[in-house]
């Protein structure tokens, strides 16, 4: 039998969530036998699958030793020695970090150190916010994600309610997002909403862009503005008002102009000016409409990066 003590960071989670988290060398079906068993118990009284865990609520796990014996995780973060991390925002709850070109947000089949997501917890853990080992089920997570190739801004959550508030408000749309990006071509009007549907091939990581409906397509919006014109590219704001897997690049190249130096959907290879995508996400904005709890203080807050260079003279444009 082991017992274990929920804290804040376990805390608001169903009771069968953790123990899946918790319990990883556990088959999930042993996980609900153990709660049909009462094998769970929850301050001394049998464990239900729904049972919403508070801090201080006390767990008692009548399951076998096997279980539990299970070798530490290995922390990629631990790796990093010297953790680089351009933070933009930080408080007791959130961190926003400003995402290099070329540095991957997540772990995936080329990369499972040099993440920012290993960086921002081997960061944390070298200030002593984050240890791994008195926690039960978190680890500091990122809210948004953008592709290897894009710089900007994602925001990172501290502790769990954090993070559950972050995601909400985000799929409500209450956190705006603006990018910046080069264009071939100059759009008219100098302003528009695109409304599109985007439809994913997962085996060549590309979307295509339907005017109509059609079967697995996802509704994609955007919102663009030129804000400068060259000879053959023009500068603009865009805001993500739906965030779909390269949207951006897929709908500035449906409507004829292609971000610069996007080999995917553009002209790369083509065009000597740049060899990598011109886009960046370089501002957000906080504009919650209901409840943020411990985040409130966030909303009307703006952020954005200082400077934007993608490094192309402009009498080259």
């Amino acid at each position: 039998m082991k017992q274990i003590t929920i804290n804040a960071n376990d805390a608001g989670q169903r009771l069968d969530k953790f123990l899946i988290k918790f319990l990883p060398a556990m088959p999930q079906s042993l996980v609900y036998k153990s709660l049909r068993k009462k094998r769970i118990k929850v301050n001394g009284k049998r464990g239900q699958e729904k049972t919403i865990l508070k801090t201080g609520d006390h767990l008692e796990l009548y399951i076998n030793d096997e279980f539990f014996e299970q070798p530490s995780p290995e922390h990629a973060f631990l790796k990093i020695r010297t953790p680089s991390v351009r933070i933009i925002y930080e408080d007791e709850n959130i961190l926003l970090a400003d995402k290099p070109q070329g540095l991957v947000v997540h772990s995936d089949d080329k990369e499972s150190i040099n993440t920012l997501i290993s960086h921002i917890q081997a960061y944390l853990y070298q200030k002593g916010e984050y240890d791994p080992q008195a926690e039960h089920s978190f680890a500091p997570a990122l809210c948004n994600r953008i592709d290897r190739n894009t710089r900007g801004i994602v925001i990172a959550a501290k502790n769990a309610e954090s993070l559950r508030i972050l995601n909400e408000k985000i799929k409500a749309k209450e956190i705006r997002k603006f990018y910046l990006c080069l264009v071939c071509g100059i759009p008219t009007p100098g302003s528009a909403t695109l409304t599109s549907y985007l439809l994913k091939d997962s085996d060549s990581n590309k979307v295509t862009v339907h005017s109509h409906p059609v079967p697995g397509a996802k509704t994609a919006v955007t919102k663009y503005q030129v804000l400068k014109t060259y000879q053959k590219h023009a500068l603009l704001e865009v805001e993500l008002i739906t965030g779909r897997t390269h949207q951006i690049r897929a709908h500035m190249a449906s409507i004829g102009h292609p971000l610069l130096g996007d080999g995917k959907y553009g002209v790369l290879g083509k065009d000597p000016l740049l060899k990598q995508q011109a886009l960046c996400s370089y501002r957000l904005r906080f504009d919650f409409t209901k409840d943020a709890g411990i985040l409130t203080y966030l909303n009307g807050k703006e952020f954005s990066l200082s400077q934007v260079d993608f490094g192309v003279p402009e009498k080259k444009l």
